[in-house]
């Protein structure tokens, strides 16, 4: 098991390349299941997550090579539509299997997607939706059966801007007969960015971005080169770095709009930025103002998966903030590991109080989610001293060369070998 040795204090400058965007590639993964041609993933990440998900592809027998950074799919000869429990249960995207098998094959049998601890994450939505398409669900011994001969169109109407529910639906309804229409759609950027990749499959989908998407049902899709858009969230984690050790850092491939509201909390802590186009540049003092309040919510809010990097942020800022997390009930499992560097932060329920110190110092910490490890990260290369951060598991499920790319702005962080 690999930690980071970090040396923190310093500040850091440069320009960071962004990967494409995980929350993105996953599902599209798993859409491309819906073809017998070959499908091509441009700048497939290098992390563990895509890597368990072309193994879920593989155990469905599709083939999945990685070359020259992207990764090419197969899926031709997949004829299983069972995934084993081995694999989703370390994966929460597994769940967006359920609406690509039953488009290819009719039917779908998963265990219960896994991932990081951040609370109940509960999949009614998916299972609900998916039955006003037409398929019987019924659930056993920690597994979902799902049958689905003739998939029809329907209207859903969801109760919450799921991002899950929403792109299994899609996955489901692109070769349904008929319209399907949702209403109460996630409006999330990666929403939009799988309604590209399944028109350029020859689907017929609109709306994405907006809470009303339409998906007409089409026969065949076919093969696809394409390359999803960058990670806004790993580019939010790099300019919340740059604002708590000071600094300029820059980030390319992100339009600012899909970090609207970060970029306004980051303002609100006295950075500069500065955009144009895909371009975000961050000018900070090391020494700002505690952001008043911020509470998670679906996009445009700001995101739960910054949430814990923000609160790392605020720890050494002057004032104190108030953090209200409104989707994820356990998502501040990372602040007894901030506390022992001198945090100040007082959780109750679903809301944390940020005094912020002047400075926090090295300890030795453990990351226990995948957002939590950046936030110490970020606290480690701010603080005072020498920290480490173990089990980079986690980590490494959402950020491709974390340490190298922090390196390159000039963070004394190495990986070592425990």
């Amino acid at each position: 098991m690999d930690k980071y040795v970090i040396d923190g204090g310093g500040r850091l400058c440069g320009s960071v390349r962004l990967q494409s965007a995980k929350n993105s590639v996953l599902p599209l993964f798993a859409a491309s299941v819906l073809t017998q041609e070959r499908v091509v993933i441009r700048d497939a990440p290098h992390i563990s997550d895509v890597a368990c998900m072309a193994q879920i592809l593989k155990e469905l027998g599709a083939r999945v090579v990685f070359r020259d950074g992207d990764a090419v799919i197969d899926s031709a000869d997949a004829c299983s539509h069972e995934l084993s429990s081995v694999l989703t249960g370390e994966l929460r995207s597994s769940v967006f299997m359920l609406g690509s098998l039953l488009s290819r094959f009719g039917r779908a049998l998963i265990a219960y997607p896994g991932g990081c601890d951040i609370g109940l994450r509960p999949i009614d939505l998916h299972l609900n939706a998916l039955k006003r398409l037409g398929v019987s669900i019924s659930e056993r011994d920690g597994f979902i059966f799902c049958e689905g001969e003739r998939l029809r169109g329907a209207e859903i109407e969801l109760d919450f801007p799921s991002v899950g529910a929403t792109e299994n639906i899609l996955l489901a309804a692109v070769k349904a007969e008929g319209r399907t229409v949702i209403s109460g759609a996630a409006k999330e950027p990666e929403i939009v960015d799988l309604q590209n990749f399944l028109n350029a499959m020859g689907a017929k989908v609109a709306g994405a971005g907006t809470d009303v998407i339409e998906a007409e049902g089409v026969r065949t899709l076919h093969g696809v080169v394409y390359r999803p858009m960058k990670d806004r969230i790993e580019a939010g984690t790099y300019l919340i770095a740059g604002a708590a050790c000071g600094g300029e850092v820059e980030t390319v491939g992100v339009p600012p709009e899909n970090l609207r509201l970060l970029l306004h909390k980051l303002r609100e802590n006295g950075c500069k930025i500065h955009t144009k186009n895909d371009k975000i540049r961050l000018e900070s003092s090391g020494r700002l103002q505690c952001n008043r309040r911020i509470e998670t919510m679906p996009f445009p809010g700001f995101p739960t998966d910054l949430q814990a990097q923000a609160a790392a942020l605020n720890a050494s800022c002057e004032g104190s903030a108030l953090i209200v997390e409104n989707l994820f009930e356990t998502r501040f499992k990372y602040v007894p590991e901030l506390q022992k560097m001198g945090a100040d932060i007082v959780v109750n329920g679903r809301t944390a109080l940020v005094r912020g110190v002047r400075t926090l110092h090295g300890a030795c910490v453990t990351a226990g989610d995948l957002r939590g490890g950046a936030a110490l990260v970020i606290a480690a290369l701010a603080a005072e001293g020498v920290s480490e951060v173990l089990d980079l598991t986690h980590t490494d499920r959402g950020y491709s060369g974390f340490s190298e790319k922090l390196k390159g702005l000039g963070a004394r962080i190495r990986r070592v070998r425990t």
